[in-house]
């Protein structure tokens, strides 16, 4: 097998190349690693989203080979999804309020983090599958392949279908914002989007952090879909309904609260359980980027100190 280069957007060091060439002696190399190109982060950067999107588009394609089944597929896992908001809807018809917060403003909660987790799940969920690949070998052949590993893993098969939750979660979102009784103004307007995407992004720096805990535990992925599908189901509901440790631990540690409820809050006018101050609202986007650093470390981290199976 030849010399494969687990570093992101790092070619293989072949047989044949041209003098001069990338990976010919005397070109430009990574220091003590013969045959290897130096390619500059950005270059990697977008080779990595270009190599991600034809594999995104391979996978489309053969999922509208079968049209009919994609969309009873996406209509399927929409209609799932709904229920989850469907038994929060029953519960109400017996409280007026849980944890002092009604129905719609439940409902903005709920929207919001499924939305989020829809738009994370379907552009890297298949992180999760790490721990298989590196258990049955098949990440070998992910690694001698002249695009970055963490694009490959993410648009490994593809699923579309994934969108159904994304619209379920934008319609019960849509539903809230029509129904709340709030003032509504173009600050608090735009930290809506504002707050899905960098929730989507606070989801995919949970995703590929576990996805790099999986190369030291194995198959691990339900210890990162606990933080992922179980923070979802947890950032459905008021924060004021748990307990003071816990929403530290969401806030400081794994910062979840920054999915929803501290945008949130403030666009409901609420006070925060644990008295931050106001603007911390609007720190979503910074908290994503922050979040992603120590998420990118422990990736490449996890991807040098692979071992191959040999298989």
């Amino acid at each position: 097998m030849a010399e494969a280069l687990v570093e992101a957007g790092e070619g293989v060091a072949g047989e044949g190349v041209a003098p001069g060439a990338p990976g010919a002696p005397g070109a430009p190399g990574v220091p003590g690693v013969p045959g290897a190109l130096e390619v500059p982060e950005r270059s990697r950067a977008l080779e990595g989203l270009r190599g991600y999107g034809l594999i995104v588009a391979m996978w489309i394609r053969s999922t509208m080979t079968y049209r009919t089944s994609f969309f009873l597929a996406t209509f399927g896992n929409a209609a799932v999804q709904l229920l989850d908001f469907v038994a929060i809807y029953i519960m109400f018809s017996h409280v007026d309020a849980l944890g002092g917060f009604s129905l719609p403003e439940i409902a903005l909660l709920y929207g919001s983090c499924s939305a989020s987790l829809g738009l994370a799940d379907l552009l890297l969920g298949n992180t999760d599958r790490v721990g298989v690949r590196v258990r049955d070998g098949s990440l070998d052949t992910m690694l001698v392949r002249p695009v970055p590993l963490l694009a490959q893993v993410a648009a490994d098969r593809f699923a579309l279908r994934r969108l159904g939750r994304i619209v379920q979660g934008l319609g019960v979102l849509g539903w809230a914002v029509w129904a709340l009784d709030v003032a509504w103004t173009p600050v608090t307007v735009l930290l809506v989007p504002v707050m899905i995407v960098a929730g989507a992004a606070i989801f995919a720096a949970v995703m590929v952090a576990g996805a790099a805990f999986q190369f030291v535990a194995g198959d691990a992925a339900e210890v990162q879909n606990s933080f992922t599908y179980g923070g979802n189901t947890m950032l459905q509901y008021p924060p004021t309904v748990f307990g003071k440790d816990l929403l530290r631990g969401v806030t400081f540690i794994v910062p979840l609260a920054f999915v929803n409820w501290l945008p949130a809050l403030h666009v409901l006018g609420r006070p925060d359980p644990l008295g931050l101050p106001g603007w911390v609202a609007y720190l979503s986007p910074l908290v994503a980027f922050v979040a992603f650093l120590p998420a990118s470390l422990a990736w490449r981290a996890g991807v040098r100190s692979y071992r191959s199976t040999g298989s």
